[in-house]
């Protein structure tokens, strides 16, 4: 019993040093570039109760970052939308495509 307490408190202690670095810099990896001071700024301000710029949680939308390109909640590529959009509007000049499987080019 005593050995697992010393285990507890351990894991404890190394949970409260991670939050503590967490919090004193919420981004880490993240170079000290002007991006991060106004990405903090932002979270800050839209985050603070009473504050002119605060949003109610019910409002927030979260976009994700992938390699500088920001997702949707549900991405789809914008050339798969274009392309659907294509199809839809060429549908009309051909009825055979209703019945017809689409040949590969040779």
């Amino acid at each position: 019993m005593f050995r697992y307490n010393k285990v507890l408190t351990l894991v404890f202690l190394l949970l409260g040093t991670a939050t503590q670095v967490q919090a004193s810099d919420p981004l880490s990896s993240w170079s000290d570039v002007a991006s991060k001071v106004a990405v903090i700024d932002f979270v800050e301000a839209v985050t603070q109760q009473g504050g002119p710029d605060y949003v109610v949680p019910s409002e927030r939308i979260a976009v994700f970052d992938n390699d500088g390109t920001l997702w949707s909640e549900k991405p789809i590529y914008f050339q798969l939308l274009f392309a659907i959009d294509r199809v839809k509007a060429l549908a009309p000049e051909h009825p055979e495509w209703k019945t017809t499987q689409p040949q590969g080019r040779t």
